[in-house]
């Protein structure tokens, strides 16, 4: 009798790089068989992008505005997947019932979260380019990089420290059980204002710029517009190295963070065999 081959179980960087494309793959393959989506998901946030580039027309603000207004309306974008796709997805996930799974597959739970961000990323990306060049178009943008690097660079900044915080978020909600729902749609309005969606974040008291500058979009916003504007650099609310060295640091913080909590509610579930419901 033929002796069995060992099964070959895929471990460390392997096994993260699989979870990450498995849990990837249908949110990319989602969207394509939901092709009505992409028609809302740029619609909407257009209106809003019109109805601050009217404003500013007609109190005569200066031209740059527009196209602060319309990188900001593209950035949302980003916000709205961390916030939906990530800080409140372990909650649904529990509500649908595939976070036992989660919980005791080998794979790891960043891994699992950061396939679910990078599957909803290419769609937020497409969301992003149509919108900034629907607007830039309708509104007659113009821009001038100064460095497509170090843009590149900020952009890429941003995203780590966005999605780490959208990392770190999930297991709070997750814990706050039912209120991850209200809390997600509390945090929404907020956000858009403290970060400078459609606004230099200069235009705040430098205290209150300084404390919302801890939601990465602040910051990696705040430089690119100093990048693709030729006002940019005297509406800025701290030069480029300065808020590129802060993302940096928040992406340190907020993915060590991520990692904590995550496996505080990984030992939490296996030790206690349940989540967020009230002890016994």
């Amino acid at each position: 009798m033929l002796a069995r081959e060992p099964v070959r179980r895929n471990t460390g960087a392997r096994l993260f790089v699989q979870t990450v494309i498995g849990r990837a793959y249908p949110r990319v393959i989602g969207q394509q068989r939901e092709k009505s989506w992409l028609f809302f998901d740029v619609f909407f946030p257009m209106l809003a992008v019109a109805a601050y580039v009217f404003v500013y027309r007609a109190i005569g603000a200066p031209e740059e505005y527009v196209g602060f207004v319309v990188v900001g309306g593209a950035m949302t974008a980003f916000w709205m997947n961390v916030l939906w796709s990530m800080s409140s997805q372990l909650y649904w996930e529990k509500e649908q019932g595939n976070l036992a799974l989660y919980i005791i597959s080998p794979a790891n739970m960043m891994a699992i979260l950061l396939g679910m961000a990078v599957g909803g990323l290419v769609a937020t990306l497409i969301r992003a380019a149509v919108i900034i060049l629907l607007g830039s178009l309708l509104f007659q943008v113009s821009y001038a990089v100064t460095s497509l690097g170090l843009l590149l660079l900020i952009f890429f900044l941003a995203m780590t420290a966005l999605y780490g915080l959208g990392m770190m978020t999930a297991s709070l909600f997750l814990l706050l059980s039912r209120e991850a729902w209200h809390l997600a749609n509390l945090a929404q309005e907020p956000i858009y204002l403290v970060s400078g969606f459609y606004f230099p974040i200069k235009s705040f008291n430098f205290w209150v710029a300084a404390a919302a500058s801890i939601i990465p979009l602040t910051l990696g916003l705040d430089a690119m517009r100093q990048l693709v504007f030729p006002s940019g650099a005297a509406l800025g609310f701290l030069n480029v190295t300065t808020e590129a060295a802060a993302l940096a640091l928040l992406s340190v913080l907020f993915l060590a963070a991520a990692r904590l909590l995550l496996g505080k509610m990984e030992r939490l579930a296996i030790r206690e065999g349940r989540l967020t419901e009230a002890r016994r």
